[in-house]
């Protein structure tokens, strides 16, 4: 059974835009996707009827998912449901549940990313809709599903957060507990239902799980080796266990800039968990008296596998750890989110997520961003660079950077070449100084073919081309010594030339009588005699 291709995917979610849904469509293809699992084991017929339902609503869906991968990922995963209606029912509702983690978590993210696009005093009305499905979708009634509410419009985004993934948590502790180390369909839906409910709480750095591990268990299952699936259950287990126990406690809200938060009290669960968390998302005192959140450090941690597999020329990866920033919004300080500047953040965010040939400069800008964030807070003013380099990484990207370059590689070919038609075929000067000039542009040669490959690379998901940014001098500090040593030889070069055509026309040194008898009318591109 091939589940990999659809089980990573739900490692490199994406955040959606700051616009709602459409909510309507969203039921529909839920409901359609759930019915045809219920129909499958009696009627196939019933069942391919729903999954044509939830293609018609998928397709109204998708408009309001502006998210390439998440399209993707439920792209795949309805076709995979609809080639799993000639297999086992099993098989269908695997997939039901692998689409639905799929569309609970891009509900999450883009409700709690149009959240955290609104300031707190002016979030009553913002996305209580989406609130109100999600409550439902995560199983949350009556107290918590109140809490849930009264905590989004009071601008708590990272309690929001919280009782989520608290309810998320518990319910792959609960499929978890229920899967029976045996190859049965049983084991085989209870591991893809924890696998569906882990999707929401990945990103929340509280935990050591990775999706990687549910897929190795599913794996496991479907080959028949009980004894690795056994280890890796309880394996899954334990971290389960200590992600609900991470989520025990509710977070500090953060009020002001100047004022340290006291943790309000928690509202009932749906479900008993331990007492106390692994990891609470609040605790130290920063620089300039601001409370510091563990989002703002996970975001940090993230962003750094972000830069580094920018400069690896590995964009995807580095597009999946900025999603891990987005989900990070929710546990950053109230305080911070009502910054000036914090809703610029937000958008260079999301459009640096979605941006094809991504290099190190962009992810550096984002950091430079949030710097600059956290000295507003504590007082201090931003940067002027910093600000200058967020917009030129904001307008000068992906698809134009590559096509500049490009042509700027391809018009520094015409004066070389000109030069060497006029004087490089016989004067040993010129040729020097058309070396030295080729010297000089060569890294905007290597960044111009280079560049526009990897970002042509990137556009159609080949990795051979997505890693030739690798060889420009401009991707990282490799390339200084390299441009360092290109600029020392073209001095020299030049330097070389420029001083041969002095003596040449007698600026430098005395021409020989010889030379000037012999070749009285000497011409400025002939090598001397």
């Amino acid at each position: 059974m091939n589940r990999a291709s659809t089980l990573f995917l739900l490692a490199a979610l994406a955040v959606g835009t700051a616009e709602a849904q459409d909510l309507s469509a969203y039921r529909t293809l839920a409901g359609s996707l759930e019915a045809a699992a219920q129909a499958r084991p009696t009627s196939a017929e019933r069942a391919l009827a729903e999954l044509d339902r939830a293609e018609t609503a998928y397709a109204q869906l998708a408009p309001t998912l502006q998210n390439k991968q998440l399209l993707g990922g439920l792209r795949d995963t309805l076709d995979s449901a609809r080639a799993a209606l000639a297999r086992t029912p099993a098989e269908l509702q695997a997939q039901v549940l692998l689409a639905r983690g799929l569309m609970r978590k891009a509900l999450y993210n883009q409700t709690l990313t149009q959240l955290a696009h609104t300031p707190p005093d002016l979030s009553p009305a913002a996305g209580t809709a989406q609130m109100k499905l999600l409550a439902q979708d995560f199983g949350l009634t009556g107290a918590p599903a109140a809490a849930l509410l009264q905590d989004a419009q009071a601008g708590h985004l990272e309690r929001v957060a919280w009782r989520l993934q608290r309810a998320a948590a518990q319910k792959v502790s609960g499929a978890l507990q229920a899967t029976p180390a045996q190859r049965s369909p049983e084991a085989y839906l209870n591991l893809a239902r924890a696998t569906s409910w882990f999707t929401v709480v990945q990103d929340a750095g509280v935990s050591a799980l990775k999706v990687a591990q549910f897929e190795s268990a599913l794996q496991q299952l479907t080959e028949g080796d009980l004894p690795a699936l056994t280890a890796s259950l309880k394996t899954l287990r334990q971290g389960a266990a200590a992600l609900n126990q991470a989520f025990a406690a509710p977070p500090t809200v953060a009020r002001s800039a100047t004022q340290t938060s006291s943790p309000s009290p928690a509202q009932p669960s749906t479900t008993p968990v331990a007492a106390a968390p692994a990891q609470a998302p609040v605790a130290a005192t920063a620089s300039g008296g601001m409370t510091a959140s563990g989002g703002v450090d996970v975001a940090y941690a993230a962003l750094g596998r972000a830069l580094t597999a920018a400069g690896h020329s590995d964009p995807e990866t580095a597009r999946a750890e900025l999603v891990r920033v987005s989900a990070a919004l929710a546990t950053f300080p109230a305080a911070l989110r009502t910054t000036a500047g914090y809703e610029t953040f937000v958008r260079d965010l999301s459009a640096t997520q979605e941006r094809r040939g991504l290099r190190p400069g962009d992810v550096q800008a984002l950091i430079a961003e949030l710097g600059g964030l956290e000295r507003s807070l504590a007082g201090g003013g931003r940067s002027t660079v910093d600000v200058l380099s967020a917009a030129v990484a904001r307008t000068f990207n992906g698809g134009l950077r590559a096509v500049v370059f490009l042509l700027l590689a391809l018009l520094g070919l015409v004066p070389l070449y000109l030069l060497n038609l006029a004087f490089g075929g016989r004067n040993p000067y010129w040729r020097a100084i058309t070396a030295a000039l080729a010297l000089l542009l060569l890294p905007v040669f290597l960044e111009g073919v280079f560049g526009f490959l990897g970002w042509v690379g990137d556009l159609s998901g080949l990795a051979l081309l997505r890693a030739a940014p690798s060889l420009t001098l401009w991707q990282g500090v490799y390339g200084l010594p390299l441009r360092a040593l290109f600029t020392a030889l073209a001095i020299g070069l030049a330097a070389y030339g420029f001083r041969g055509l002095c003596v040449q026309f007698g600026l430098l040194g005395r021409s020989s009588a010889g030379s000037m008898t012999a070749q009285p009318s000497l011409d400025w591109d002939e090598e001397p005699t």
